[in-house]
């Protein structure tokens, strides 16, 4: 019975193999089209939904509204021999110092103002943007906020590209970014990489730090740059690269678009940037002080100091009590609860959670604009 099987299978087995190898090299005869390497490539990564990858899209996107900066400062030069020894009529030489452009920035709207970072620009007492385009202009500056290293400028251009500044709130770890930006003075440059981390608030660079930490390399020139998402959507301005020998090493951060955002409004409202204010000092909630105070660790930060006379002291916070969180918002990071009062308008009201005594308490307090003088 075997034997009979194996005389009738195996000549059909024969024929089948025989028929796919004729379909295979010589597809003309059943009509079929020619098949070779590349078509069977192409069917592959139509088959798993890959391809070329290419973000040409986001960079014609945003890559106009990206500008170099450079700047130019004046010192005075030696006296030269006054007027009929009159010393009215003393002069000075103006020694011109010009920087080569190491700078970029970004225009965020079509009425020319444009984004950039504080240290670009300051102590320059001439700003010129160059335009992808190839335009140029002197910018005027609208304001600073050293404590963010923003500055807001302002261009009397016409037809500006821009780009808005987008919801940095929606970026995510792992997220690919591009930044374009003016590495070395080279020229408008793209690099592209992911969103390492976000949140990052503890560099001590600034006083108030909201970082989104990047792969994407980040160069000197690349300041003042924009950081955007594979939709060409602007969510950060590169500000400043760590590194042990000068180059990119792969950590870079970028201030985000929601904190440029609120710095830019009050910018161009006031001229100046104004903040809210509680009045309090703080530190984290270690393991230890948690045990000594009989909570979970992290559950909130604990207030070592109260400013005589200011909102949080108006409103009964003490030394001592432990803040768990505001408008419904959990915090165990006294960078996040400081970022958050400072975007509160003056004269709003913040319900506040506390524990004391090992027990909950909920308070009032109206927030108050920051002085100058303190650093929450």
């Amino acid at each position: 019975m075997k034997k009979l099987l194996s005389q009738l299978l195996l000549p059909g087995l024969v024929g089948l193999i025989f028929g796919l190898l004729v379909l295979l090299f010589f597809p003309g005869i059943s009509g079929m089209p020619q098949l070779s390497f590349s078509n069977l490539v192409d069917k592959g990564e139509q088959l798993l939904g890959v391809g070329q990858v290419t973000y040409s899209t986001a960079v014609k996107k945003a890559a106009p509204a990206v500008v170099n900066i450079a700047t130019t400062t004046f010192t005075k030069g030696a006296k030269q021999s006054n007027h009929q020894n009159n010393p009215a009529f003393t002069t000075y030489n103006q020694d011109e110092k010009s920087e080569k452009s190491l700078g970029s920035g970004v225009i965020i709207s079509s009425d020319g103002f444009l984004l950039t970072n504080n240290h670009v620009i300051a102590g320059a007492d001439r700003i010129i943007a160059v335009l992808k385009d190839g335009r140029e202009a002197i910018a005027e500056v609208a304001g600073t906020d050293p404590e963010t290293d923003l500055a807001v400028l302002r261009l009397d251009l016409k037809k500006l590209p821009h780009l808005s500044l987008a919801d940095s709130g929606k970026a995510e770890v792992g997220d690919v970014v591009l930044a374009i930006g003016n590495p070395f003075g080279l020229g408008q440059t793209v690099t592209m990489g992911i969103i390492s981390a976000t949140g990052r608030n503890d560099l001590s660079l600034n006083t108030y730090e909201d970082f989104i930490q990047t792969d994407a390399a980040i160069n000197v020139g690349n300041s003042g740059g924009a950081l955007i998402n594979a939709r060409g959507e602007l969510i950060g301005i590169n500000t400043l690269l760590f590194s042990s020998g000068g180059g990119n090493e792969g950590v870079g951060f970028a201030i985000p678009s929601s904190m440029a955002r609120f710095v830019t409004k009050s910018i161009i409202k006031h001229g100046r940037v104004i903040r809210g204010w509680l009045g309090i000092e703080s530190q984290p909630l270690s393991k230890q002080l948690a045990d000594a105070y009989g909570v979970e660790p992290n559950s909130g930060i604990l207030i070592t100091g109260v400013y005589n006379n200011g909102p949080a002291d108006q409103a009964g916070l003490q030394r001592g009590d432990i803040l768990t969180g505001i408008n419904g918002v959990s915090t165990s990071d006294g960078k996040k609860v400081m970022n958050m009062v400072a975007q509160q308008p003056p004269g709003s009201d913040l319900i506040i959670k506390i524990i004391r005594n090992n027990k909950p308490v909920s308070v009032k307090a109206r927030v108050a604009t920051r002085p100058n003088i303190v650093n929450q």
